[in-house]
């Protein structure tokens, strides 16, 4: 845990919980604060979340490997969190050291622990922005340095458009971003599902609504609408843990309650 590291002193909020160290508990991270312990052991009181984190991550894992062989080696993870085993740049470099990655939060204990993975790396850097912001992050100079906007790029953004409600447009932003991508490119995407879990998720919608970051779940069809104009690769928009399974990890205890649905889109 990180209890005894002076976060205090570099502005980091440790009474208050905040989602990338939420996630990094659940996982099984040590950088967490007893706030965000708190939030995670809630939660999974109400419903399965630390299965779910879990598939979410091999979903990542799958993902990575598809946009490798599809022959995309730049990547953009918006809302990226705090460094676990098994990021998005050691996947693709096993395959291709030459893939280069741009991570991006707004959580300084991500931020700050993703640059000391990073350190000597010259293809995958860390921005610290706000993802809803897409110029800033789309024009700032380390993301323009080691990404080609002119061959296409892998989107991600895992597990952070159920924290943006209708009323924020998620699918004008999804839009912005891909619309300044080149042809080929790929969005990943996983969002909160009530899906075979109604119960649980209604709960943790109560429990969200007390936070700062208040959820909003959506069906298979609404994440569908969010892709616009981008083209859903097989097989579409399903549960986490029924996306192209056999591109490797080990297999959900009970894939209908995955908490995610899960979809890659191709930009034509």
């Amino acid at each position: 845990m990180v209890d005894s590291v002076d976060w205090a002193s570099a502005g980091v909020d440790v009474g208050k919980p905040a989602l990338a160290r939420v996630y990094d508990y659940m996982l099984g991270g040590e950088l967490n604060f007893p706030a965000d312990r708190a939030v995670a052991e809630r939660l999974a009181e109400v419903g399965p979340f630390r299965e779910m984190a879990r598939l979410n991550r091999l979903f990542l894992r799958r993902a990575v490997r598809f946009c490798v062989d599809a022959g995309v080696r730049q990547f953009l993870d918006l809302g990226s969190g705090i460094p676990s085993s098994g990021n998005v740049h050691e996947i693709a470099q096993e395959s291709d050291p030459a893939s280069r990655v741009v991570y991006v939060d707004q959580d300084p204990v991500a931020v700050a622990h993703s640059e000391i993975l990073l350190a000597g790396n010259p293809n995958a850097t860390i921005l610290s922005a706000d993802l809803r912001d897409t110029a800033d992050v789309i024009t700032q100079a380390e993301t323009r340095s080691l990404l080609d906007f002119d061959r296409p790029i892998a989107l991600f953004l895992l597990g952070v458009v159920q924290y943006i409600p209708d009323s924020g447009n998620p699918a004008g932003l999804i839009s912005r971003y891909m619309s300044g991508l080149a042809p080929g490119s790929l969005l990943a995407m996983t969002h909160f599902t009530a899906q075979n879990m109604e119960v649980e998720m209604a709960a943790a919608v109560q429990y969200f609504a007390e936070t700062a970051a208040p959820i909003t779940l959506r069906s298979a069809e609404q994440v569908t609408a969010l892709l616009g104009d981008l083209e859903p690769v097989e097989p579409g928009v399903v549960l986490t843990a029924k996306w192209h399974p056999e591109l490797g990890g080990p297999p959900a205890a009970d894939p209908e309650r995955s908490g995610h649905h899960a979809v890659v889109a191709r930009k034509r």
